[in-house]
């Protein structure tokens, strides 16, 4: 360190301080929003094929399955392993007539089992969870024939988060961009009205979470 003088010192040490505070809130806020609207989708999803949702289309006990995941995603990160959370092939299982969450014990169960010939994972290529992923995804566009696709309102936003789904390769990725067009659309035909405050909220900390590199590069986090 050049000599800047004790002051000197200390201010610099201040700053390196408050560089890490900011990342650190930055990393936790990618990883909150990820993980929640990750969860939140799949949740969704998942419930929509086994017909679990209500009259509104919300799943039932959502604020239990939260928590679970949340744990579980925590756990996993104590661990030093792959976070655990709910995952959208579970709608395969759904579509076979999985309902109660003893499929899902199972499942672990089976899991524990393999790990005894993790070793022969290798032999399987990888081509042959494609037939399991392209059901996957017929189950889930099953789902679309309930939008709306007359009201651009609605339907533009819902493509977006379709398509833009898969192209990302985040479930986050495309529910941020529906919420952040479906506002915008509201501004720009002067609905702005129409929108609750909550979502004005959720569709900037998706601003923010879309623009988090140069956000990061502004503050010189790295």
């Amino acid at each position: 360190m050049p000599d800047l003088g004790l002051l000197g010192q200390f201010d610099l040490l201040g700053s390196f301080s408050r560089i890490g505070i900011v990342a650190a809130l930055l990393l936790v806020f990618t990883l909150l929003l990820a993980d929640f609207f990750d969860t939140m989708g799949t949740m969704v999803a998942v419930g929509a094929e086994a017909g679990l949702l209500d009259e509104a289309g919300d799943p039932p006990n959502a604020q239990r399955i939260l928590l679970v995941d949340s744990v579980a995603a925590a756990a996993g990160g104590a661990a030093g392993v792959s976070s655990n959370t709910s995952y959208i092939e579970s709608a395969s299982g759904v579509g076979e007539g999985a309902r109660t969450g003893l499929a899902s014990v199972v499942t672990g169960v089976l899991f524990l089992l393999a790990m005894f010939v993790a070793p022969l994972v290798a032999v399987v290529p990888y081509e042959a969870a494609t037939p399991a992923l392209v059901v996957v995804g017929f189950l889930m566009m099953q789902q679309v024939k309930g939008i709306d696709w007359d009201d651009i309102d609605i339907a533009l936003p819902a493509f977006l988060t379709i398509v833009l789904m898969p192209f990302t390769y985040s479930i986050t990725a495309g529910i941020g961009a529906g919420f952040v067009v479906w506002c915008l659309i509201k501004v720009v035909r002067g609905r702005a009205r129409e929108i609750h405050p909550l979502m004005w909220i959720v569709a900037a900390l998706f601003v923010v979470y879309f623009a988090m590199d140069p956000i990061q590069r502004l503050l010189g986090v790295r």
